[in-house]
């Protein structure tokens, strides 16, 4: 069983800061890349950002200078620090792993999703 734990949302005013963590845990063979979507109300799901097991990063446009992404293998767990919030960021962000349980597969999972709003 494998699962992935998310924690950091919040409430922030604009301009601030929040971190976001998701650990994944239960039987993984190897973890090939982590990283983080998020939805607004009314929008489409968007990818923000992800790291590969190789350790190449990607950032959406919209949070490029602004937020980072980091990993602690050891620990199979993901951060996404959010500086400089902007109302805009407002969503549900979703962690997601995709892992081999066994070697020679992949599948993708998801975390539970944690609200991240952003006040004027």
């Amino acid at each position: 069983q494998v699962q992935l734990v998310e924690s950091g949302g919040g409430l922030v005013q604009s301009g601030g800061s929040l971190r976001l963590s998701c650990a994944a845990s239960g039987s993984i063979f190897s973890i090939h890349v982590m990283g983080w979507y998020r939805q607004a109300p009314g929008k489409q799901r968007e990818s923000v950002c992800s790291i590969t097991s190789g350790g190449d990063i990607n950032y959406a446009d919209s949070v490029k200078g602004r937020f980072s992404i980091s990993r602690d293998n050891a620990k199979n767990t993901v951060y996404l620090q959010m500086n400089s919030l902007k109302p805009e960021d407002t969503a549900v962000y979703y962690c997601y792993s995709v892992l081999s349980v066994v070697q020679g597969t992949s599948q993708r999972f998801w975390g539970q999703g944690t609200q991240v709003t952003v006040s004027s």
